[in-house]
């Protein structure tokens, strides 16, 4: 027996182990000690309550001999399919419904995605970078290369001509920085992988927070993408689903002369049986008109902690990005510190726990990321303890 070597070039995801392990540590220290959260990416907030009636429904269909459903579609039902391709309609874009394939959520897939390249491509990613990108491509022996995020460019890099991909991982609204890009850059990136022959894998876990009109929320929104482009997204951030798991992926049959349309589609009937009825008919009750006005109120309780973190940023002087259409907030660590180092000072005397920027890669070492999943009166005190701590 030969094992996968490449396993051995991982190293050891201790980001959030550290910050775990400080915390309790601290907190066995200081008891008394009221610890606000803000690094957290995971929601908080209770599923739509036209979610709930919806897998309430599919529960009783799967206790009657008439309405249960045993294997499903792997690519999803088509109530599903067609309702995340009117999503896509009612903003121009155009999908057939079969190029929609229902996954277990994002992350899944944008792993999973990579059977169908060959480890001789050249990956390129961004730093920082979200590290399943970077992982998932180490366990196949790809060769990885990085473009620079940076305060200099917003953490919104553009390609460079002279640098070859043959696989571009792309995020907006990102994660962990929060940097939303415009259409002028979507291009660039569409046209720059069309000249190489190059995919775009699309990350758009995070489209919901966009709300400038002008900001794409598809890579689809752009002329040309469908040769060069899959996009992956997720009802975990849109609608509460990180523990409920559901998402999709769309695959153009424009993309490679349909090839890649036609390996996913054998991909996932070889090795997915599909996402439960139950967890599709709660998806479907998203894009219901009282599901979606439900999970806009939801989206607007996050929006309201990001607002109140911006301005808090905003009144002390910190540079940042996010915010405004992310729920993500990447900011400039204060006095010359290292991202670790504010980790420190904000747990010991603030009691407030964030997200160091070294660990999304080394481009991070100065920053540090929080997030807007809380609860309001939390994130307003989070908010007030930092006006005290960082006006002395």
């Amino acid at each position: 027996m030969q094992i996968n070597r490449h396993y051995e070039d991982l190293t050891e995801s201790y980001l959030f182990s550290t910050i775990a392990h400080k915390v309790s540590a601290f907190q066995q220290a200081h008891p008394e000690a009221d610890i606000i959260r803000l690094g957290i990416g995971d929601v908080t907030r209770p599923h739509a309550p036209a979610v709930i009636r919806a897998l309430h429904d599919a529960v009783d269909d799967q206790g009657r001999q008439e309405t249960l459903h045993g294997y499903g579609p792997e690519q999803g039902y088509d109530f599903l399919k067609q309702a995340v391709q009117k999503y896509y309609g009612d903003r121009k874009i155009e999908l057939e419904a079969d190029e929609i394939f229902i996954s277990d959520g994002a992350k899944s897939d944008l792993g999973n995605i990579l059977d169908l390249f060959s480890s001789d491509n050249t990956v390129l990613v961004p730093d920082p970078v979200y590290p399943v990108y970077v992982d998932t491509n180490l366990m196949a022996g790809r060769k990885i290369v990085y473009v620079s995020a940076t305060e200099d460019n917003g953490f919104l890099p553009l390609p460079d001509v002279r640098q070859h991909a043959d696989i571009i991982y792309m995020c907006s609204p990102n994660n962990p920085t929060g940097a939303v890009y415009d259409r002028a850059g979507l291009t660039a990136w569409v046209n720059y992988a069309n000249e190489q022959g190059a995919v775009i894998l699309f990350d758009a876990a995070y489209e919901c927070f966009i709300s400038e009109p002008d900001l794409p929320r598809s890579i689809f929104e752009i002329e040309g993408a469908k040769t060069c482009s899959i996009e992956f997204c997720s009802f975990s951030k849109m609608a509460g689903f990180t523990g409920t798991r559901c998402g999709w992926t769309i695959v153009p049959k424009a993309l490679a002369e349909g090839k890649l349309h036609a390996m996913w589609l054998r991909r996932q009937t070889t090795k997915f049986n599909g996402v439960p009825y139950i967890v599709q008919k709660a998806a479907a009750a998203v894009f219901t008109p009282e599901g979606m006005a439900e999970i806009q109120h939801t989206l607007d309780y996050y929006r309201e902690n990001a607002r109140v973190l911006s301005e808090t940023l905003d009144e002390l002087g910190i540079w940042y990005t996010g915010g405004k259409n992310s729920p993500y907030l990447w900011l400039k660590c204060p006095n010359g510190m290292d991202s670790w180092t504010f980790f420190d000072y904000l747990l010991e005397e603030a009691h407030v726990v964030g997200t160091p920027g070294e660990g999304f890669g080394a481009n991070g070492k100065d920053f540090f990321r929080l997030t807007a999943f809380g609860d309001q009166e939390r994130t307003r005190e989070a908010a007030e303890r930092l006006r005290c701590l960082l006006r002395k």
